[in-house]
């Protein structure tokens, strides 16, 4: 169940966009096919002198390390570069009882190495950027996400210092609000009073103003408390950074409490025991989502299917904006937030956390 909803709450994308599931590791470049395409495992009974098959995906033990991916391909604009407008990163402990749910800004500033596969010569530049600078194929104006998949996870992994990264996900909104939708939307606490750029109070979108740049009228406003969602609630409330006082902190922290919030409705339903209702449901998806080779995510959903809400634990790492010469040039984690990196990459996060016990999300 994990990664089907992990791959699905990824929410902030600025307009339409794609939906991937990357697979880390050496080998051939896969194919892109429709996730729908991926068989549930056959409920046919074995023969009497066969010995059960184990299930798809029962030799995944752990740890893992997987990204998921908020990508704004603006596919309504021929050629537009995709960025990262999310990440998030998913570590599960040995064993598959244990995860943790972080975030890094859109804005940090990354050392990114030389890709000569898409020209880029390396430098400094803000995280959101490695996915279109990787994109870019040389002598055209088409582009590859997989490949500025391939550079944002490089830059990660230097960043981070965590090796590999076993797979990813880049999503877009419609999957994710057919897919809240399917649960009968889901329940959420609002911690703070959030009110929506670009939603009206019956969900329809806010008129652009004039000339453009901001948009006018009425606003949705979220206010704290227990509150129900519906598909666009969900997504709107989760991608807003706008008139919050720590601004895409804020709106991280709302998007790592609905990938909880979305896994215990899953859970509830019992997607997670029974995988044709979980093929059902991927199916229902289409061309919202798309696998790209490796392990399949109903592999990773045999895995981690002992995974509950009480085991995940949302992070917070802070950070701060840097300048130069008076002009904003991104973000920076605090070496707290840093240091937190470092325990993931050597799989003693508990500790850590004990030492420095506000980074986690209550």
């Amino acid at each position: 169940m994990w990664w089907i909803v992990g791959a699905l709450v990824v929410v902030l994308l600025s307009g339409g966009g794609i939906a991937l599931a990357v697979s880390g590791g050496s080998g051939p470049k896969p194919q892109a096919a429709p996730i729908a395409s991926v068989s549930a495992p056959s409920s046919a009974e074995p023969t009497p002198s066969a010995s059960p098959a184990p299930s798809p995906g029962a030799d995944i033990d752990g740890p893992l390390d997987l990204v998921l991916l908020g990508v704004d391909t603006r596919v309504t604009i021929p050629d537009w570069e995709p960025h990262s407008d999310t990440i998030m990163l998913l570590h599960v402990e040995p064993g598959l009882r244990k995860a943790y749910l972080y975030s890094l800004p859109r804005d940090l500033r990354v050392t990114m190495p030389a890709f000569p596969k898409a020209g880029f010569g390396g430098g400094t530049y803000k995280l959101t950027e490695a996915m279109s600078r990787g994109s870019r194929v040389p002598g055209t104006k088409k582009t590859n996400v997989g490949q500025g998949y391939e550079l944002l996870t490089r830059v990660l992994s230097g960043y981070t210092g965590i090796k590999r990264f076993q797979a990813g996900a880049i999503l877009n909104f419609g999957g994710l609000a057919q897919l809240v939708e399917r649960l009968g939307g889901v329940d959420m606490v609002v911690d703070e009073k959030v009110k929506s750029h670009h939603r009206k109070p019956d969900g329809s979108m806010r008129p652009l103003v004039p000339g453009g740049g901001d948009y006018s009228g009425p606003q949705a406003v979220y206010l704290p408390g227990r509150r129900h969602f519906v598909g666009w609630q969900a997504i709107d409330y989760a991608r807003q950074r706008y008139g919050l006082p720590n601004g895409d902190y804020d709106r991280t922290r709302h998007q790592r409490q609905l990938v909880r919030a979305i896994l215990g409705k899953a859970l509830d339903q019992g997607l997670a025991a029974d995988p044709q209702k979980l093929q059902q449901v991927i199916t229902a998806l289409g061309k919202s989502l798309v696998y790209v080779g490796g392990r399949t995510p109903l592999e990773y959903a045999y895995a981690l299917r002992d995974l509950t809400p009480a085991d995940l634990t949302l992070v917070g790492l802070p950070g701060h904006g840097v300048g130069s010469g008076g002009s904003y040039k991104g973000e920076a984690l605090t070496p707290e937030g840093r240091g937190f990196l470092t325990a993931v990459a050597k799989d003693q996060i508990a500790p850590y956390l004990a030492a420095h016990p506000k980074l986690v999300n209550k």
